[in-house]
């Protein structure tokens, strides 16, 4: 008779036992006996910031199939990066992602294995230093992303507000890393709030940590992490104006800094505040028989909600206003318009929606 598997009576030991059984085959994430490619690494702790595993997967493809090597990657115009990263959201992400490129490359010396060296590089923070340190080069960092912070919470059962729970977390995570397997142990706490213990319906009788989780002893797993109550999104409103010219329509250049920066647009209010509609013609890239459409697109950002309504108007014009050119219908797709420049285009007859 075969005896059923003793469970570890070291959290640690039954996370990273769990993990080697139960681990995803993630593109990014290297197989057993492979070493980790830094660059994969980076380019999806970048892409997993605020988006879904599920959606990275198929853009990270196309990402690297377009760039295989962070050296393609630094060579690349910056537009290119940009019009690729569309639809990801943070577009600051985008161009941060090219930035870093090319400061490795110029480097000479590849990625940093350390976590300082590594806050160093553009758009590189805590988190993601951390993680990129302990997964590509097995350093002994511990990345506290929401998935960690909530598996610890529950596992201590604290009730140190959000605000000020991550250096608890951070305390309490390091306790649970094996000092041979750094990478591994990050990536196990990581996988197991994704899997097991999630934000509403935690699988605790498929987790490893059961035994030891203090918020299951007291019923109240969903009391934790502590939250805050969320405040409303504030709305605004705003307009955007999509002036025709044949088969062209108008396109800017939206500056560096702040809401798209960087990214191409069609000319618009500015989106970050409210603007009352008996100001939108005030915004207007020029002179035109305006026509506002009856339906206005809506987007979600961060901080706020957005309504805008979508101004149309035909021109025989040649020369474009100021800071604006003319872009063709048929390659409005490839410009890399952010989400709601696509809603917009979509609403007025420019883009399948």
């Amino acid at each position: 008779m075969i005896k059923p598997r003793a469970r570890s009576t070291k959290p640690g030991a039954a996370l990273l036992a769990w993990y080697d059984v139960h681990r995803r085959d993630l593109p990014w994430r290297a197989r057993a006996g492979e070493a980790p490619d830094p660059y994969r690494i980076w380019l999806s702790e970048i892409m997993l910031q605020q988006t879904t595993v599920a959606t990275v997967k198929e853009r990270y493809a196309a990402f690297l199939s377009r760039w295989p090597a962070i050296d393609d990657l630094a060579r690349a115009p910056l537009d290119d990066v940009l019009a690729q990263w569309a639809g990801l959201g943070y577009y600051a992400r985008a161009r941060n992602l090219h930035a870093c490129a090319r400061a490795v490359v110029d480097s000479a010396r590849g990625f940093p294995r350390e976590e300082a060296a590594l806050r160093r590089l553009p758009g590189i923070g805590p988190y993601t230093a951390a993680a990129i340190a302990a997964i590509a080069f097995d350093q002994p960092c511990v990345a506290v992303d929401g998935n960690v912070e909530r598996v610890v919470a529950r596992l201590h059962a604290i009730e140190t507000p959000p605000r000020k729970i991550a250096p608890l977390v951070r305390e309490k995570a390091a306790a649970l890393m094996n000092p041979a397997r750094p990478g591994d142990s990050v990536q196990a706490l990581m996988e197991l709030g994704a899997l097991v213990c999630a934000p509403r319906t935690p699988d605790c009788p498929a987790c490893p940590l059961s035994s030891f989780c203090a918020a299951r002893r007291l019923g109240a797993q969903s009391d934790y992490p502590a939250r805050e109550l969320k405040r409303p999104k504030p709305r605004r409103r705003g307009a955007i104006f999509i002036l025709r010219r044949g088969d062209e329509a108008l396109l800017l250049r939206r500056p560096l800094r702040g809401l798209f920066g960087g990214m191409n647009a069609f000319p618009s209010t500015p989106l970050t505040q409210d603007i009352a509609a008996a100001e939108f013609s005030g915004f207007a890239p020029c002179a035109a028989r305006w026509r506002a459409l009856e339906e206005p697109v809506t987007h979600v950002f961060t901080h706020f909600a957005l309504e805008a309504t979508v101004f149309v108007a035909q021109t025989r014009a040649k020369a474009a206003p100021s800071d604006c050119r003319w872009a063709a219908r048929a390659n409005l797709g490839k410009e890399g318009l952010p989400t709601l420049m696509r809603k917009a285009a979509a609403r007025a007859g420019l883009l399948d929606a």
